[in-house]
């Protein structure tokens, strides 16, 4: 969808109804045959991000150990000079002054935070992490964590800020792990 791809790479404040025509390889009667405008075809497109953004969570509902499973999940590719085609869009103006759209964002990042709640809870239930660990704010550290890795990939052109960030967080929980395993030992 040329509108997806265009909120991902400029914005919506940044991309014209003709930009996205010119793109699809359409004419104006296509557009406005299926969307009132171009905000009704980019709350659309804004929904087919954010569908397409968190690819791999099937990995954190599958079985075993929690730990494991988000670090795979972790380790699925980012490109992260791309950046997040969700976060990347709070930056948007026009897009944080629309109450639709930012629900929409808002409510991705909430199904995401739930998502890895629950899994870090399951990891604290199980013995893996401690439990002193609140799961609900290691989560939203593990977001923080990631977006910023987003943000210096864009900002230094490299994917290795991205790669960095990954590492980091996933040493995080090893860490919390170790200590927690070397704390119930003796």
């Amino acid at each position: 969808m040329a509108m997806s791809r265009l909120l991902w790479e400029r914005g919506y404040a940044d991309t014209s109804p003709h930009e996205v025509l010119h793109a699809a390889g359409v004419g104006q009667g296509s557009m406005y045959h299926f969307f009132a405008g171009k905000h009704d075809l980019a709350l659309e497109a804004l929904r087919h991000n954010v569908a397409q953004s968190f690819g791999g969570r099937e990995i954190l509902e599958e079985s075993g150990s929690p730990l494991d499973r988000i670090e795979r999940y972790l380790r699925v590719p980012r490109a992260g000079t791309r950046g997040c085609r969700i976060g990347r869009m709070t930056q948007d103006p026009q897009v944080f002054d629309d109450p639709e759209m930012i629900a929409l964002i808002a409510e991705a990042f909430q199904r995401q935070l739930t998502l890895w709640t629950g899994v870090l809870q399951e990891a604290v239930d199980v013995g893996e992490l401690p439990a002193t660990v609140n799961a609900e704010d290691l989560a939203r550290t593990m977001v923080a964590v990631i977006q910023g890795g987003y943000v210096l990939a864009r900002a230094n052109h490299a994917q290795l800020p991205m790669d960095q960030a990954v590492n980091g967080i996933i040493g995080v929980l090893h860490a919390l792990s170790a200590e927690h395993g070397a704390n119930a030992s003796t």
